[in-house]
This record gives structure tokens, sequence and C-alpha cells, in this order.
């Protein structure tokens, strides 16, 4: 459960973060980083694919900075994977609903920009 989030920051469970993160199921990675800050490619979720989630959420950040590359959008296509891509105070709104609907959902989270 995504308990606050603004600019920079987010808690998680009652536990803050300060940099983005990716929420799966059982824990929370606090060093995601993408080759290209501001860009998502294939590369930068091999770990949330291997996953296979039903549903894949990504943060864009506040401003909604982050710019979701087309293949990361035909990966998810092929994988039959829903993608969500939304600012991430949006985003954190849709992981919270989402989470209780026992699909197997993951979020992608850029903190700030």
């Amino acid at each position: 459960m995504i308990n606050d989030y603004h600019f920079g920051s987010i808690t998680i469970n009652d536990r803050t973060y300060r940099s983005d993160v990716i929420i799966y199921p059982d824990n929370v990675d606090a060093s995601w980083w993408r080759k290209e800050g501001h860009a998502l490619y294939p590369a930068d979720i091999k770990e949330i694919i291997a996953q296979n989630p039903a549903v894949l959420i990504v943060g864009t950040g506040a401003y909604g900075v982050l710019k979701v590359s087309k293949e990361v959008c035909d990966l998810a296509a092929e994988k039959g994977m829903e993608l969500i891509v939304r600012k991430t105070e949006e985003a954190c709104k849709e992981f919270n609903h989402l989470s209780q609907s026992g699909k197997k959902v993951i979020a992608a989270l850029h903190l700030t920009c």
C-alpha cells in the first residue's frame, strides 16, 4: 500500500523512499534506474517482465517527464499485460486500487520530474 507520495518521496507500507522504485507484490526495489533517465525502454523493465504481471503501472513523475517508448507499449501488448501510464500521483492511486483486485500488479514509479 502506498501511504503517501510527493515530489521526490514515496511512503510504501510506512517506509519512506527517496529514489525511483519498483513495487513488486512481495518487495520494493528502491534502486531502480533507467539507462536514459527520462525514457523507459524494454531493457529497463526486464525484471518486471520476468515476473509476468497482469498489470504494469508506470508513474511518469510529478510532471510526466518520463516517456514510455513504443517498444515498451508493444512488449506489454505482446505479453498480454495491461499497461497503465500516468503521472506518479495518479499512478499511486491506481496501484492502491488495483492491488486490491487480486491481479498481480507491479508499479514502476519515477518520483521527481
